[in-house]
């Protein structure tokens, strides 16, 4: 419990009514959690404005609302702290109510279209062979030093997100971290979390339904580096054109890294087989167990980064040869038939180019490619076109199928994709709504050599239809299909 009057401290009330020295027994900004003696923060969301629950969460005991706009009835039994915007001033308190987990770990984000969540995890990875405790926020899971919780948004929520990292500094961790999305800076979702570095990975198309334009979109991503603040560090992708307006207005120590010019941090691929990579860094040969040019970039930033975290350099080199490509990311299964699948969670056409040009560049003309692909639905609809073209130009066969339609008809959100299929690749592309069956038909054309890649939904198990999750796992779905085949 905290006295108001302290958790008023972190904000600037336009007006304060009533008693400022009771007791807070909790935080809240959903309604449904109302109970005696919690501050409740009022915010007028995308979907549903949370004012007008103010009576009810009073009646059930609140003892202090944060509100932008006072309700015409108050209570005597409630507080009522009006501000000017509820989304920063719930930011601030739960950074007081949860006693400023940020400022006592060391945290580094890492943001961009592609790459988050491997960077992010490698660090994680990284940091524990380092023999320090850390913690980890992705979309894949939070982990609060080895305990796994499921997650459920690339960054969570402000009470969300400082209670994670308040439990990973209970749980003695020194480092954390953690995706931030371009969603979450437009929603201010960091706002009042210090962070001790920020990585950018690389920017392409992604996500219109929300940003409207590619311009807001990178104006999203810059927010975070524009709040970085001064000895925290900044590293970008120096092949990336956008990296440097990442740079252009951040208070931090600037660093790049590339695999093609001179940069802090450089790279070269010597390399490049199905199951690993050789690697230049900095003049340092290494093994890694990772392939393509894109987790090239990935393994460079971690390089980068743990480095700027004052690891040990020749340590650093050694631990990157003990790093797991995270499940659902380029993961690799080999057929008894003798052909290789690989699942990816390639689900934007620049990813979708990335995994199978790396792909070409290691089977070469000694095997074919086949690509299975869909897009979700109720999210950006001008990418799916683009997205079968990608796929039937790199590929040597395509299955277009579904992913999440969530509330879309799939049949509707193939027929879009299948208008991107250039009319000489007609005759290789087939259609399978069915994601099941589109998966074990690719594997059943594939031929010893060959390479089927499952690109779009990497390590989700789940598959959304209708506003229902129903269970689904790529990964599953090909080693019933290996199962099925002669030994």
């Amino acid at each position: 419990m905290k006295k108001l009057s302290q958790l008023l401290t972190s904000i600037k009330p336009i007006q304060v009514i009533g008693d400022t020295q009771v007791e807070i027994t909790g935080l809240i900004n959903d309604s449904r959690e109302a109970r005696q003696g919690v501050m409740f923060v009022a915010v007028k969301g995308v979907k549903v404005d949370s004012h007008r629950f103010i009576p009810s969460v009073v009646a059930a005991g609140a003892s202090a609302i944060v509100c932008e706009e006072l309700p015409q009835e108050l209570s005597e039994t409630a507080t009522y702290i009006q501000v000017e915007n509820s989304i920063v001033a719930l930011a601030h308190i739960a950074d007081e109510w949860f006693d400023h987990p940020s400022k006592a770990l060391k945290l580094v984000g890492v943001t961009g279209t592609n790459g988050k969540t491997t960077t992010a995890t490698l660090l994680y990875e990284m940091t524990r062979l380092m023999g320090h405790k850390a913690g980890l926020l992705s979309t894949v899971k939070n982990i609060i030093d080895t305990v796994e919780q499921p997650a459920k948004q690339t960054t969570p929520d402000h009470l969300t997100l400082n209670r994670l990292l308040h439990e990973m500094v209970q749980a003695g961790c020194e480092y954390a971290f953690m995706e931030v999305s371009s969603h979450a800076c437009v929603q201010r979702r960091i706002e009042g979390i210090t962070f001790a570095g920020g990585i950018f990975t690389n920017l392409t198309r992604d996500h219109m339904d929300f940003h409207k334009t590619v311009d807001n979109y990178i104006a999203a991503k810059k927010m975070f580096f524009d709040a970085l603040p001064k000895g925290a560090f900044a590293l970008v992708n120096a092949d990336d054109k956008v990296g440097e307006v990442m740079l252009q207005n951040t208070a931090a120590d600037k660093y790049r890294y590339s695999l093609r010019s001179m940069a802090d941090y450089k790279g070269r691929i010597m390399e490049s087989r199905l199951d690993g990579t050789t690697l230049e860094l900095n003049g340092n040969l290494v093994e890694v167990l990772f392939t393509g040019r894109f987790n090239a970039y990935n393994l460079l930033s971690v390089y980068g980064a743990s480095l700027l975290l004052g690891f040990d350099p020749q340590q650093v080199l050694v631990n990157m040869s003990r790093l797991e490509p995270v499940a659902g990311r380029f993961q690799t299964m080999r057929s008894p038939r003798g052909y290789t699948a690989i699942v990816d969670y390639a689900h934007t056409p620049d990813a979708l180019v990335n995994v199978l040009k790396t792909i070409q560049e290691v089977v070469g003309k000694t095997g074919q490619v086949i690509t299975v692909c869909g897009c979700g639905g109720d999210r950006d609809r001008g990418k799916r076109p683009i997205m079968a073209r990608e796929a039937a130009t790199l590929s040597d066969r395509v299955v277009l199928t579904s992913d999440n339609p969530r509330t879309e008809d799939p049949l509707a959100i193939l027929h879009e994709m299948e208008e991107g299929v250039p009319v000489e690749a007609a005759g290789r592309v087939i259609t399978i709504a069915d994601r099941r069956q589109a998966i074990r038909t690719a594997c059943q054309l594939a031929q010893p050599g060959d390479v089927v890649l499952v690109a779009g939904k990497g390590h989700e198990d789940y598959q959304e239809i209708q506003g229902v999750k129903h269970h689904f796992d790529d990964r599953e779905q090909i080693l019933e299909v290996f199962a099925s085949e002669p030994q």
